[in-house]
């Protein structure tokens, strides 16, 4: 019996470290403004945080609203934080409700994709 747990236990660990390998996706961990966040005043420009640095060659940030698109720069990396990216926005936004939707390629090769909204009042 002590034969066949000793590699049955080996077995278990090393499948549950691969499952928390393959499950360790970044994601966007905050932004100014804010998820679900009403602001006063239009934003100058957006900051999106992820969980892991981001190559903005090959990432895309668009913004929208009820008129539709909202012109916006390319994503350029926070100097100081590669994690971190800021959007100019190119013109102020009117008082309404606001998404922004992020497709980012991370410094990993992993690509993921999200969007939220905040309001301007």
């Amino acid at each position: 019996m002590q034969k066949l747990l000793k590699p049955f236990i080996i077995a278990v660990l090393a499948s549950s470290l691969a499952a928390t390998a393959a499950y360790a996706h970044a994601f966007l961990d905050h932004a100014i403004p804010a998820v679900g966040a009403t602001v006063s005043g239009s934003p100058s420009e957006l900051r999106l945080s992820f969980t892991q640095g981001v190559v903005v060659a090959f990432s895309s940030v668009t913004i929208s609203g009820d008129g539709g698109a909202v012109p916006a720069s390319k994503p350029v990396n926070d100097p100081s934080n590669q994690q971190i990216i800021h959007v100019r926005v190119g013109h102020a936004l009117k008082p309404g409700r606001f998404r922004v939707t992020w497709h980012v390629l991370y410094c990993d090769t992993q690509r993921t994709e999200g969007s939220y909204r905040f309001t301007v009042s």
